[in-house]
């Protein structure tokens, strides 16, 4: 007859090890689904050299489908002229001229488009303007004479600032930034770069071209306890 086993009585010592063991399991899995989730976190960015002069215009496409997004043109008469920003999709040879409605919207205040620093984020907000906005403009100081020009905008005599941009890919929103020189009187501008966030709706910083960076603090952390469990 076969005698019943008895359980066996683990020390205190062992308790901790396989508790510690167990802990530090679960650490490392969890670390490891975090990275695997801000793996999916990706930004396509473009670098670029296109300079923009009188009459002419760029056409941003951020994912590369073929579709433009955004464009920036420059417009000039012997009174008047500037460098206007605008998206709706759909462009012609002077695509930021008159009024512009559309999903894809530019960052700025009032009719101006802002000129973001590196870093500043750029996510859902109320300052995302429909219409095409202004990046710097030069009218004529009068009629007879254009020795002295009068200048409006926030981009004027501006090197690497950003455009905050904002744009749909099959129907869901997703943000960007597109990085200008421009020349004191808004008579030329260069583009160097642009890049967008493949994640709908999540947020990107001005000059950001790889994803991942808001994670990192929390997997550092997450590493160090499977560390401190071993």
């Amino acid at each position: 007859m076969q005698r019943p086993r008895i359980p066996s009585q683990l020390s205190a010592s062992v308790h901790h090890r396989l508790n510690m063991y167990a802990i530090g399991a679960s650490a490392a899995g969890v670390g490891v689904l975090a990275l695997a989730q801000t793996a999916d976190a990706k930004i396509i960015y473009t670098p670029t050299h296109q300079v923009l002069l009188s009459r002419n215009s760029i056409v941003i496409d951020l994912n590369h489908d073929n579709t433009p997004d955004f464009a920036v043109s420059q417009h000039s008469t012997f009174f008047r002229g500037g460098i206007n920003v605008c998206g709706n999709g759909s462009f012609g040879s002077y695509p930021c001229l008159g009024s512009q409605k559309g999903p894809n919207q530019v960052r700025g205040t009032g009719e101006f488009a802002s000129a973001l620093r590196a870093g500043v984020q750029i996510s859902s907000d109320k300052r995302f303007r429909p219409a095409h906005l202004v990046m710097a403009s030069w009218n004529c100081a009068s009629s007879t004479s254009c020795r002295e020009l009068d200048t409006r905008g926030l981009w004027n005599k501006k090197t690497n600032r950003y455009l905050g941009l904002r744009f749909l890919i099959q129907g869901k929103i997703h943000y960007g930034w597109a990085r200008l020189n421009v020349n004191k009187y808004g008579t030329k501008a260069v583009l160097t770069g642009y890049a967008y966030e493949t994640i709908p709706g999540k947020s990107i910083k001005a000059g950001q071209t790889k994803g991942g960076d808001e994670a990192s603090p929390e997997i550092g952390t997450l590493g160090a306890l499977a560390r401190g469990a071993e």
